[in-house]
């Protein structure tokens, strides 16, 4: 147990699937999993662990940000022998090529924050995805024929939507940066430093140059197959 976390050592499984909504978390025990326990609701942050076709797998909520992730992410690891996390979330697109509903796999992540220095007192802004989980996550999409494009995502520390202003923000960004997420590079940096296993797969909910943008139900409704991925993912690990 920990301040954040009230599951004992032994509950989560070895690979744990993490959205950031909490009922996202609640959605995919219900509807996906078997056997199903909820292990964690502290601060309302669900957990359930339970078994898809057969292998031992979780699924807990992360919240929304670095610091959130970076707290459930580094006790996942650290305190619950927890090997594996694939992150599933949302994200916007930065470009054209990139529709709504989508599904991207995180490579490289770059961040504007201080998550790495404020940590480990290490200047880094850019962080990456585990190639072995990648390369399974890929081949698992092939096998299922289900499209995904694999991009470089900018972790944000506002939600740009907000912002008064977004042209300076896009003039300073690396060009090689597609998607915008919040939470990637912290996964990314505590599964290296760790040694352990991270991965970010992402379904795009809105396009901030087709000015596009799907409905909080849409949105729920519409991460099934991204859902499916992951899952089927996990049982290869």
């Amino acid at each position: 147990m920990t301040a954040h976390n009230e599951a004992k050592v032994g509950e989560f499984a070895k690979t744990v699937l993490m959205p950031g909504d909490p009922l996202r978390a609640k959605y995919i025990a219900e509807n996906f999993m078997e056997n199903a326990i909820l292990v964690n609701q502290v601060r309302g942050m669900l957990a359930y662990t339970g078994e898809y076709k057969g292998k031992e797998i979780s699924v807990m909520a992360h919240g929304m940000g670095m610091p959130s992730v970076g707290i459930y992410a580094y006790e996942l690891y650290q305190f619950y022998q927890v090997e594996n996390i694939i992150r599933i979330g949302s994200c916007g697109s930065y470009v054209p090529e990139i529709n709504l509903l989508d599904i991207v796999l995180v490579e490289e992540s770059y961040t504007e924050g201080n998550f790495a220095y404020n940590f480990q007192n290490e200047k880094c802004n850019k962080a990456y995805g585990t190639k072995e989980l990648n390369e399974a996550i890929e081949q698992m999409a092939d096998k299922l024929k289900i499209p995904i494009q694999k991009v470089d995502a900018f972790c944000s520390e506002c939600f740009d939507p907000y912002l008064k202003d977004m042209k300076p923000l896009m003039e300073r960004l690396p060009q090689n940066i597609k998607v915008a997420e919040m939470e990637a590079f912290a996964l990314f940096y505590l599964a290296k430093i760790l040694n352990k296993k991270a991965a970010c797969l992402l379904t795009v909910v809105d396009s901030i140059c087709k000015k596009q943008e799907l409905s909080a139900k849409q949105r729920q409704e519409s991460l099934n197959q991204m859902i499916k991925l992951a899952l089927e993912t996990t049982i290869e690990l």
